[in-house]
């Protein structure tokens, strides 16, 4: 038998591997927004932030970029949230 709450940390290590995993992409240009995000978001990032995560990587690449770049926008609050996260550390994704 394992500590308490071990399993739950495994659970967690094993879903955001998997969203790391989903988010290496064709453009290099997320793949830069992705890894600055990782590196400041990984440790705090709760399970709201990992099913808006999950649900912006169902995005085809350039439709991805077009909202992280601010070129489209979406109405979806929990998208937009996401977005705004990563846009925030990832300077060359603001073309503003």
């Amino acid at each position: 038998m394992g500590r308490p709450g071990e399993g739950m940390k495994e659970d967690r290590k094993a879903r955001i591997n998997r969203l790391k995993w989903h988010c290496r992409r064709a453009l290099l240009e997320l793949d830069l927004v992705f890894d600055r995000f990782w590196e400041h978001y990984e440790e705090n990032l709760d399970v709201q932030g990992e099913a808006a995560l999950e649900k912006l990587l169902e995005q085809e690449d350039h439709d991805l970029w077009a909202l992280v770049s601010g070129r489209e926008v979406t109405a979806d609050p929990q998208l937009a949230n996401m977005i705004e996260r990563l846009r925030e550390v990832s300077p060359a994704a603001n073309f503003e």
